[in-house]
């Protein structure tokens, strides 16, 4: 990354002392993002944030197809506002979606901008969508982040009605606990809202804009870490109860009634889980004020981690079945067809007749098993001549042989036996990873589960735009492997599965690793069997090709050169 720095971004507020979210949604508009990638929401669902005295400056002009820095090639307009402009764009060197914010080398805000995301890439948390460059060139300035197009955004969810308990649960929980970390270290968000916050496929939780967006648009606050707790708050009573807490509506959510004032959502909607709701009145009423059911406000990101440690866990639902239908008697039965049954009378079911005894299958069954006969006869007089051969070479050493009970001088080899996965983790040898979150599905025992790969414009091999992509196994202590058999969700031409002998979970570059094994298969599974005796306790399963497959609704894929792996399975 280009120029980055390790300073923290400055979330000093300027804006007094009103909560920050309060402040924030003074707009009717909702400001929902339809994209699943969009990084910045509507402006005026949070205001633009624009401080007083800064020099207004013309956006560049950019178009589809502008390419920046010989690598970036702009594909789509998504926001456009106060200076600067956000886009979804193509990495043509490592041939992927990405999404950029441009803005003015002498804009304004353009020092803060590089700063906010500078800190954000050092904080390398991967439940925030990660920022992948920041870069001042020429006239421009620009920030490069991840684009995730299985990712759907809270407010697209919320739209077709409120969580579930477990996922709203769910979505606290990872949500606090990020924000927390990102507090650790300095960080704010500042515009965290149901546009920010990203449900990926596998169900994992993603805050995309960690300070940059505020940057954006020149918002701060005095007290960063009670503004980001009041909108976690507004996001879990969004997911309860589908109503934005504040007056006004935002992000397709209607907002409360007015002259009401804030009131817990198991007032606002039947059925709302008891816990949950106190919780986010705890979160929203953090201002010192007595919340509900005289608990104590949570503050920061930090305490309000505490109060959900200390609520008692959530269960997902338990799994509808749909019952089989009844059993429906036909009325057709054998020899019926044609005369009307009576009311209320079953015939009972005939057996066919036997087949008749011609003259031809008479012949058939005799030659058959005269043929039988030759058969064993030959297979009896084979085996016995193989005996006495094998009694000849006996004696010829017997004298040299020592036997126990006759049959414990050919000692028979030993079963192959399964070995256990430990832990796991994802290895990138160059570029970006895949899916780091879903590497514990490839060993969950469950076909239906995946670490999934992204989709690649050419291949089947992945070089020379990457090396490779893969998953390091920790198997607890060093084992000397048979096979590796790797079951695959894509078949096609082609997938290449090498196995490599590592030295820990992140080893080094593949050269310094130990082939011990390679196959290309066309189907579904894998089997890998080891060529060279080796004893590690870290084994690589490294995929350099895959291949092409259409769109896959059900794994939220997109078309392309890619493969996902269900399950690995290693014995020794």
């Amino acid at each position: 990354m280009a120029e980055r720095s390790t300073a923290a971004v400055d979330v000093a507020d300027n804006s007094g002392d009103k909560p920050l979210t309060a402040k924030a949604e003074q707009s009717t508009a909702d400001g929902v993002a339809q994209n699943p990638e969009r990084d910045t929401d509507s402006d005026e669902a949070q205001g633009s944030g624009t401080v007083a005295g800064e020099k207004k400056t013309s956006p560049p002009e950019l178009h589809s197809g502008h390419k920046l820095a010989r690598r970036y090639r702009l594909e789509e307009c998504l926001t456009r506002l106060d200076g600067f402009s956000s886009w979804r764009a193509v990495d043509e060197k490592l041939r992927r979606a990405v999404g950029v914010h441009i803005l003015p080398a002498d804009h304004a805000r353009t020092r803060a901008v590089l700063a906010a995301a500078r800190s954000a890439a050092l904080l390398g948390d991967p439940r925030f969508v990660q920022v992948l460059d920041a870069v001042e060139e020429n006239d421009l300035a620009y920030v490069v982040h991840e684009w995730l197009p299985d990712a759907t955004e809270l407010s697209a969810l919320l739209a077709a009605g409120p969580l579930e308990p477990h996922d709203a649960y769910q979505m606290v929980s990872q949500i606090a606990s990020a924000m927390a970390a990102a507090h650790r270290e300095g960080l704010a968000h500042l515009r965290l809202n149901p546009n920010a916050v990203l449900r990926t496929s596998t169900g994992q939780w993603r805050i995309r804009g960690l300070a940059v967006n505020a940057a954006l648009r020149g918002i701060s606050s005095d007290t960063p870490q009670r503004a980001d707790t009041e909108a976690i708050g507004a996001l879990l009573y969004a997911a309860l109860t589908q109503r934005w807490p504040y007056e006004n509506d935002a992000y397709g959510l209607a907002g409360l009634p007015k002259d009401v004032g804030l009131i817990a959502p198991d007032q606002v909607r039947a059925g709302v889980h008891r816990g949950l709701s106190e919780l986010a009145m705890r979160a929203l009423v953090n201002d010192g004020a007595t919340a509900s059911r005289h608990e104590s406000p949570c503050t920061t990101p930090e305490e309000l981690v505490k109060a959900i440690g200390e609520m008692p866990r959530i269960r997902p639902p338990e799994p509808a079945f749909t019952a089989p239908p009844e059993y429906q008697r036909t009325t057709y039965q054998q020899g019926t067809y044609g005369r009307p049954t009576p009311p209320g009378v079953t015939q009972p079911i005939q057996a066919p007749p036997p087949p008749l005894q011609s003259r031809t299958g008479k012949a058939l069954k005799w030659a058959v098993s005269a043929l039988l006969i030759a058969a064993l006869g030959l297979g009896s007089w084979q085996l016995a001549d193989a005996l006495m051969e094998q009694g000849d070479k006996s004696g010829d050493t017997n004298n040299n042989q020592t036997t126990d009970d006759g049959d414990k001088s050919s000692a028979s080899p030993a079963p192959s036996a399964a070995i256990k996965i430990q832990n796991a983790q994802e290895y990138v040898a160059d570029g970006g990873a895949q899916h780091p979150n879903d590497v514990k599905l490839t060993y969950d025992g469950s076909t239906s589960t995946y670490w999934k790969t992204k989709s690649f414009t050419d291949g089947p091999e992945l070089a020379p735009y990457k090396a490779g992509v893969g998953i390091v196994y920790d198997l607890g202590s060093a084992r000397e492997l048979a096979t590796g058999t790797i079951s695959l969700r894509y078949a096609g031409d082609h997938t290449t599965v090498d196995l490599y002998a590592a030295d820990s979970l992140s080893p080094g570059s593949i050269s310094s690793m130990t082939k011990i094994g390679t196959v290309t298969t066309t189907g579904n599974t894998a089997t890998v069997k080891v060529s060279k005796k080796v004893k590690s306790q870290y084994v690589l399963v490294w995929l350099t090709a895959v291949p092409y497959s259409g769109n896959d609704s059900t794994a939220y894929a997109g078309a392309g050169y890619k493969q996902a792996i269900t399950e690995v399975k290693f014995t020794g």
